[in-house]
Parts: structure tokens; sequence; C-alpha cells
């Protein structure tokens, strides 16, 4: 099959194509999935670079969600039938290839009106934005979120959910066009995080604070957050890149809450009540996945650089596995074995 692979760990130059790479072999309990799209996050970034926790036996295919058709499902598996469209997240081998072998606990129906690009972006942004706001916020309907950074995979995501919840959502982009884009996709009112005084604002404008706050990058805004929260607010850090200094008493003041956010952390029950909420509000068009740009297989590299710019955050980067590779980088052997 074909599939990306990465040899060693470092820059997205490690990336390479592979064209003969063996098929996954599935257990009992887990589902071979012909994958006709794969998303691209952070987290993939972090471990092809080697800064991951937990980083995978060399080589690997990148890739930690997708979607596509059930080609072949374990003997203790009830839950899928073969020639199904799903969706899925958590994969053993990597979404970034014509199949990956997944537990079936993870692998979930896709709805007829969403695309497989479309689901591509479910696994990962959808789960993690339903958790933050849900399980771990609890947020109810009539509250506010502030969204700081809404315009990403999880961010828009949230925007979308938080909405059709009966949420009231704010948020920050760091463009007009990202601005534009989480207003139409349900957001009531969106600052550029960008001005100096756009705090300030949000303060004057919202005396009594937020209820939540969705944090996608503690390091630079946590300070911020804890100024904007309401009392009894809650804060869900669901990225960062860094350490910063906070003083506790900001919390103490408001009785509010800093809640860490890890999907990888979501116990195996809790997946099917997430997942089938998603779905449902997909089946009703209250949510659609905005995809800001497909690659092909063969450009996983440069659709990593685009993840670690950020430069216009605006939706999902995906890899769309029926486009055609117009290029085949080789792989010197010497390296493949290191």
């Amino acid at each position: 099959m074909r599939a990306a692979q990465v040899h060693r760990f470092g820059p997205v130059d490690n990336i390479f194509l592979k064209l003969n790479v063996p098929v996954p072999k599935i257990t009992p309990s887990q589902v071979l999935v012909r994958v006709k799209a794969a998303g691209v996050n952070p987290v993939d970034t972090y471990i092809r670079s080697g800064n991951y926790a937990n980083l995978p036996t060399l080589p690997y295919s990148p890739g930690r969600e997708g979607a596509g058709i059930v080609e072949e499902i374990g003997a203790e598996v009830t839950s899928h039938t073969v020639g199904g469209r799903v969706w899925f997240t958590n994969p053993i081998s990597g979404s970034a290839a014509e199949f990956a072998a997944v537990e079936a606990c993870h692998v979930f129906p896709l709805p007829d009106n969403v695309s497989f690009t479309e689901g591509a972006g479910l696994g990962i942004a959808y789960l993690t934005a339903y958790r933050a706001l849900f399980v771990k916020a609890r947020a109810q309907a009539g509250e506010s979120v502030f969204i700081h950074g809404a315009t990403g995979g999880v961010g828009l995501a949230a925007v979308q959910m938080g909405k059709a919840h009966g949420l009231r959502i704010f948020g920050t982009a760091g463009t007009e066009e990202g601005i534009a884009i989480a207003l139409a996709n349900g957001a009531e009112r969106v600052v550029n995080h960008n001005e100096n005084d756009y705090v300030e604002k949000l303060l004057n404008e919202h005396k009594k604070g937020f209820d939540v706050i969705l944090e996608m990058l503690a390091n630079v805004n946590l300070n911020h957050d804890l100024a904007l929260v309401g009392k009894f607010g809650r804060i869900c850090v669901i990225g960062n890149r860094g350490q910063i200094q906070i003083d506790p008493r900001s919390l103490m003041q408001k009785e509010s809450s800093i809640i860490g956010v890890m999907l990888g952390h979501t116990q195996l029950h809790e997946y099917p009540h997430m997942a089938a909420s998603i779905n449902s509000m997909l089946t009703e068009n209250q949510i659609k996945p905005v995809i800001h740009h497909e690659y092909a297989l063969s450009e996983l590299a440069e659709a990593h650089r685009q993840v670690m710019e950020k430069t216009s955050s605006k939706g999902k980067i995906v890899v769309n596995l029926d486009l055609a590779d117009n290029t085949i980088p080789d792989q010197p052997e010497a390296e493949s074995e290191d």
C-alpha cells in the first residue's frame, strides 16, 4: 500500500512517500479501514519532530484521525460491517496511508451527508471540543463561552457545537478573514488577538466575564484568561507550547478553575456518547467541518509546514488520498534503517 513514513524524528523533510508498505494486520477487536482522507493536526508535528512524551517506534506513518470505508473487521467486532462509511480516531497504525488498523471502539459511522474529507476532521478537533465544552467544563445552554483561538480546527468545532447547544459564543482570530469565518460559523462577537487592547475591549463589553474559556495557547494567553473569566468560571486548557507564570489569587477571587483537557485521557465508555452527539449534529446540519486545504499524500510534508506556521488558521488541513501524487520523493535506503 501507499503510505507516508517517518524513518527518523526531526524536520518535515523526514516524511517520505513509500509505495510498498505492508497492509496492517488486525486483531479480533480491530477494524481495517481503507482510508479516503486523513486529518493533519499539531500533535502530528510534535510526534514527527520527536518532541512528544510517547513516541512511536520507527519507522511509522503519521496521522491520528481519518475517514474511509471498512475493509475488514475482526472476529469480535459487531459494531461495524464491511463496506460501511466511517470516521475514526487514535488508529493503531497511522492514518496517512491507504489502510489503517483501528480499535473498533474508536470507529464511528459517517453520516451520508458528510464527505470523507469532512469526516477526516472529526476524530480530534470535534471530539476534543466536545470533551472540553460538555464533559470537562459542563457548559449549559445560555452560558457564555470565550474561545481564545476560534478559527483553528478545535476552535471552529467549538464555535459550531456551542452554538448548536444554545451557548453564547465569543472568540478571537488573527485576521479579518478569520474573524469572518468564526462569525459565519456561529460566533456572536470575534476580536483580533493581534490588537494590543483586545482584552480591555472585551472586559468593557463583558464586565461579569465569561462562564467558560477554551484556551488553545495557554503559555501566551492564560493571564488574559484569568482576567476574562467570570465568577465560578472554567478555563479549559487545550493547547500549550511553554511555561507561564500566573498569580493564583486571580483564581481565588473568582473561585474560577483551570482544567486541563487531553483527548487521550478520554475513557472508553465516553466515546459512544460523544460520537453519537456529534453525528446527530452532523445529520441535522447543525455543524459542518471547515476544510482549509486538501493535500495529496505525497504532499504531507507541506501539510505539516502549514500546520506549524499557523499564520492563517481557518479550518482543518487534510490529506485526500484520492488526489493524485504529483511527486514521489525517494527515501535513501541508508537512512531508512536509522
